[in-house]
């Protein structure tokens, strides 16, 4: 991301400046500590006891960092060596509740931001859980089960001290879906010698997992653009929506897209994408990436109706709606000025803060709909919260019956979003309304439990 960031008002310019002189080389941290601090000026301005009591100085800060190696052994007996992360943010309104991320690209920086997103997006949901993140530089792309089995349980080996269902509830991310999952908790049940299912989320539904976990970023991502295109009188039925990345989060937005009368048209991985005007066929996309772990050329390859485009990403698609789905920074300023220009209506953030600065300008000049990632991808951890809950109370709840709640809980998300922004004078803005939503929770809470 080589976009320069704008000047922030004098309210928050000297805690910007305390965060750069701290944190000098993480670029993905300060970008989101930038665009929070810029949104919730409004707020600051409301409620000066936000300023006084030292609100932001503390939010920026994490409550705890921690770094620590992961050594394992590979299937032909060579030592490899990887760096684990856990940035425990804030626990005011509950457990630390955040992903686990295994990603060549995964360093500090990176889990900081997503971390330090989490606060607010996890105070969105209303849920009760605080903001963390963590992960590895560990890649499980090509890896044996057995390579991965090994990683993870060094990997927990490690973390178990610092997680609990009381204290922080890892769940997946990138590169760690249900079978890393699984050895991870094996590994933190085998040292603990506690079986508490509520201490880890996105397990197996056969033992302990939620109905619609899977699907609930990818599904919620799509429920928070159909929420935003009701208010303006208008749904997803007869749209085209482009979807950028072929993992969790983008197939089952795909799905839900097609279950909502909309065209979903592109899917991608880091070779390129695919378009397909007769719409993505998701059993297929589904057999080439989750099963035969191949590259999205092979989709175009056994699809006549689809074309594979090499080293490019799809927002050069005519599309009316676009989900962005893969990784951070991954649309920019020229992506969403092709957009645009191609008649683009709404986006709805899937993946976390997939959009650059200059992007999210653009799209709010155009008046396009706009959905930051903080709201609207914040269905998988609010499910999470309610996996959370079927565990303690030894409870299993329907496909059907979780759903609606999912279904709910994004409206939910969004209502709280919209009616924010219109009270703080930025209506139809959800980055502010976001922002101050899930900051206003924070920071009540922070000075009810005093300086600590």
């Amino acid at each position: 991301m080589t976009e320069t960031l704008s000047a922030l008002p004098e309210p928050v310019r000297d805690v910007y400046a305390t965060v750069r002189r701290r944190n000098p080389h993480e670029p993905e941290f300060l970008q989101a500590v930038h665009e929070v601090l810029e949104s919730i000026v409004p707020v600051l301005e409301q409620h000066p006891r936000f300023v006084d009591g030292g609100i932001l100085e503390r939010l920026v800060e994490p409550e705890r960092q921690i770094m620590f190696r992961v050594p394992w052994v590979d299937d032909d007996g060579r030592l490899q060596v990887n760096r684990g992360f856990r940035v425990q943010f804030s626990s005011v309104l509950g457990p630390y509740k955040g992903g686990l991320r295994f990603h060549p690209s995964v360093d500090l920086s990176i889990v900081k931001f997503l971390g330090f997103e989490q606060i607010f997006k996890n105070a969105l949901t209303g849920q009760g859980i605080g903001g963390a993140k963590g992960g590895s530089d560990f890649d499980p792309h090509g890896r044996s089960d057995a390579e991965v089995m090994r990683f993870c349980q060094s990997f927990m080996n490690e973390l178990y001290r610092h997680l609990g269902e009381h204290t922080d509830v890892p769940a997946g991310d990138i590169g760690v879906g249900s079978r890393e999952i699984g050895y991870l908790f094996g590994q933190y049940r085998k040292i603990t010698n506690r079986h508490e299912s509520g201490m880890f989320t996105g397990k197996g539904v056969q033992w302990g997992g939620a109905e619609v976990r899977t699907e609930a970023t990818g599904y919620g991502a799509v429920f928070f653009a159909e929420e935003m295109l009701a208010v303006r009188g208008s749904s997803l039925a007869g749209l085209r929506v482009g979807v950028s990345g072929s993992g969790n989060v983008a197939t089952y937005a795909i799905t839900k897209a097609w279950q909502l009368g909309a065209t979903p048209v592109t899917a991608s991985d880091s070779s390129g994408y695919v378009v397909d005007d007769d719409g993505i066929d998701v059993e297929l996309l589904r057999q080439v990436k989750e099963v035969e772990r191949r590259r999205i050329s092979e989709y175009a390859e056994r699809r006549p109706s689809a074309r594979f485009v090499a080293d490019a990403r799809p927002w050069e698609v005519a599309i009316d709606i676009a989900v962005p789905s893969a990784t951070q920074n991954e649309l920019d300023l020229d992506d969403a000025r092709a957009l645009i220009a191609g008649g683009v209506r709404a986006v709805s953030e899937g993946a976390n803060m997939p959009c650059t600065p200059g992007a999210v300008s653009a799209f709010q000049q155009a008046d396009v709909l706009f959905g930051p990632g903080k709201a609207a991808n914040a269905g998988g951890v609010a499910t999470s919260a309610l996996e959370m809950s079927q565990n303690a109370a030894r409870q299993r709840w329907t496909f059907d019956d979780s759903e609606a709640k999912l279904r709910q809980i994004m409206r939910d998300v969004h209502d709280a979003a919209y009616a924010a922004a219109e009270r703080y004078g930025h209506p139809g803005d959800y980055v502010v309304g976001a922002n101050s939503a899930g900051f206003e929770r924070v920071a009540h809470a922070m000075l009810a439990q005093g300086v600590i």
